[in-house]
């Protein structure tokens, strides 16, 4: 069966990222996952569900915010499967829940570290090897509903959110002439383990706010990610796409 092409997603061991994956899996792109060590057995399963639906997968263990380790697990990737076509930066940390004056300096760190820097690394050696490829390509990052709106007590979260819109409208600028679109989602509140942490609270929220009077969950996400990986999604760069069951309107 041939090949879509070669899609790399970190942050792909649970949540967002792992829905991502295996519908990227189903699209019929072989799919690259990306973790931290600690994840690497939940990987394992993962690429065995991406293998039994025919495709080809692997697993790369690397921290996204670690300039050495991101360039490294591209090349990885494309020693292994041939290529690069779809990069999903989806890999990222929830801060924690601190009033502004609070927050210490090692908290903004950490999250931006994961959260902006992390896209930025994935976006550029993903592009640095599109554009050598000369076959186009999409990236694709994970924004927020905090990277539209600002959320008290979390500072450090918001920015980070906010930073990947910027990278994402930079990036398509300059990698348009490429062909190689960059987009980001931006979701509301979503059904994974993260959420779990306060999910009594943020459903209560997000259900009155919403339309829908739902919370969303991750296939949802995956289903916006699986289009913009996607030919049909050709003409759209630049764009952080809200999918938040209408919490907020752009």
């Amino acid at each position: 069966m041939s090949s879509k092409g070669i899609a790399l997603v970190t942050g792909a061991a649970q949540g967002i990222g792992r829905s991502v994956a295996l519908r990227l899996a189903d699209d019929g792109f072989d799919v690259a996952v990306n973790d931290v060590s600690s994840n690497a057995e939940k990987l394992d399963v993962l690429v065995e569900e991406i293998q039994k639906k025919g495709r080809a997968g692997s697993k790369h263990i690397a921290d996204v915010s670690q300039d050495e380790q991101v360039k490294g697990m591209v090349e990885q990737v494309v020693e292994k499967h041939g290529g690069l076509d779809v990069m999903v930066a989806n890999a990222g940390v929830v801060g924690k829940n601190l009033p502004f004056h609070e927050v210490p300096v090692e908290e903004w760190d950490r999250v931006m570290n994961v959260n902006a820097r992390g896209p930025f690394l994935c976006y550029k050696y993903a592009g640095i090897q599109m554009i050598k490829q000369g076959r186009g390509g999409r990236i694709i990052g994970a924004s927020s509903l905090a990277g539209k709106q600002g959320s008290s007590w979390q500072a450090p979260y918001s920015a980070s959110k906010f930073a990947v819109r910027g990278i994402t409208q930079a990036a398509a600028q300059e990698y348009g002439p490429y062909a190689i679109t960059v987009n980001a989602y931006a979701p509301g509140a979503i059904d994974t383990d993260i959420l779990s942490v306060a999910r009594d609270m943020i459903l209560d929220q997000m259900m009155k706010r919403s339309p829908l009077k739902r919370i969303g969950v991750p296939q949802e996400i995956a289903d916006l990610v699986s289009f913009l990986a996607s030919k049909e999604s050709g003409f759209i760069t630049g764009q952080t796409i809200s999918i938040n069951g209408g919490v907020f309107f752009d």
